[in-house]
């Protein structure tokens, strides 16, 4: 795929000021520590992940994204009234129906005009949604989208802890299912995508590649209770069916957008930890190309982890007019969206 006019306009965060480390987590999980003999430092050492946030009890993913999108409203040009389309992309939602857009549209007081919808597929939410909202800018039937992602992660890591706790069969095999659950953390994003014409300072979404294995639908998978999510993932199995679809989506951006392995000027992987990341650029022969981390202070954010890392390197200054920057985007089912960026 290729875009010839979108472009981002603006972009906003929001995270809490509550902070769970690794080392919290093990003092709760301490009398299962005990009996496994497992080691403290342990989730530390083997995800690269220090600490994560969490949010109040009963925060709503729609409060979290209207929170990102309000500070984004605060520096953008664009007018509420002004947004054609709201899309809610994160893994987390207040309902399965109606859409959370539907609330975070009211909370914001959008245009009666403006289409909404909730697009959902796992971490690769937001990426996913920029292609889509990408296409109808580029086709003329918007001018401008707006995108957000309200991931709280605290319900997912208070009910592995109370299920590693209190369930009598949890042994050295069967823990190994909900590590990932423990390196989830909880973040909102919000960005605005337009044409080029509304934006002509904007930052270019240059284009990328899509490939789908769905064979490893199995290897991740939630409960879809959208208050306490339950997950359970073959972490393993994941990083290696993830590495070769990444290596072979990497391969589609290159050809599509005429790149090479020493184009970009800075590449963003998804914050899963230090494994996946170092294995991903091992594979993909990008070590030698400056990078960007978020995971171990935010840990893995879901959909929010890829668009806030690069909100936080522009931030901390580590991106330049002219940049140009690979996304390289995955979720689980597998599914992998890698855009080009030029700043």
């Amino acid at each position: 795929m290729k875009f010839s006019n979108v472009v981002i306009e603006s972009f906003a965060y929001s995270i809490s000021d509550e902070i769970m480390t690794s080392n919290m987590i093990e003092e709760k999980l301490a009398p299962l520590y005990q009996k496994l003999k497992l080691p403290e430092g342990r989730l530390e050492l083997m995800t690269g992940i220090q600490s994560r946030r969490v949010w109040a009890s009963g925060t709503r993913p729609s409060d979290l994204s209207t929170l990102a999108a309000k500070k984004l409203f605060l520096k953008s040009n664009f007018k509420k009234e002004d947004v054609d389309l709201l899309i809610h992309a994160s893994v987390c939602r207040d309902f399965l129906e109606p859409a959370t857009a539907s609330v975070v549209h009211a909370n914001l007081g959008l245009s009666r005009k403006a289409m909404i919808f909730d697009l959902s597929n796992a971490c690769l939410g937001v990426i996913n949604a920029i292609v889509v909202a990408g296409n109808m800018i580029e086709n003329g039937q918007i001018k401008s989208a707006l995108i957000v992602s309200g991931e709280n992660g605290g319900p997912l890591l208070e009910n592995t802890i109370r299920e590693l706790l209190n369930n009598p069969n949890i042994d050295r095999k069967t823990i190994k299912k909900y590590i990932a659950n423990l390196t989830i953390g909880s973040a909102a994003t919000a960005l605005l995508i337009t044409h080029r014409d509304f934006a002509p300072e904007g930052h270019a979404i240059l284009g990328g590649a899509v490939e789908t294995d769905s064979s490893a639908n199995h290897l991740c998978r939630g409960d879809g209770n959208t208050h306490s999510l339950v997950m359970e993932t073959d972490s393993e199995e994941l990083l290696k069916y993830g590495v070769i679809l990444a290596k072979s989506t990497w391969q589609g951006l290159m050809t599509e957008l005429s790149w090479n392995n020493n184009t970009p000027d800075l590449v963003l992987t998804h914050q899963v930890g230090t494994a996946h990341e170092k294995l991903s650029l091992e594979s993909l022969e990008l070590t030698h190309i400056k990078t960007y981390k978020t995971y171990p202070f935010l840990g893995n954010t879901g959909s929010s982890a890829l668009p806030i890392t690069l909100m936080m390197a522009h931030d901390d200054e580590k991106i330049k007019k002219g940049d140009k920057i690979a996304l390289l985007g995955i979720g689980s089912g597998l599914s992998s969206i890698m855009l080009g960026v030029q700043w």
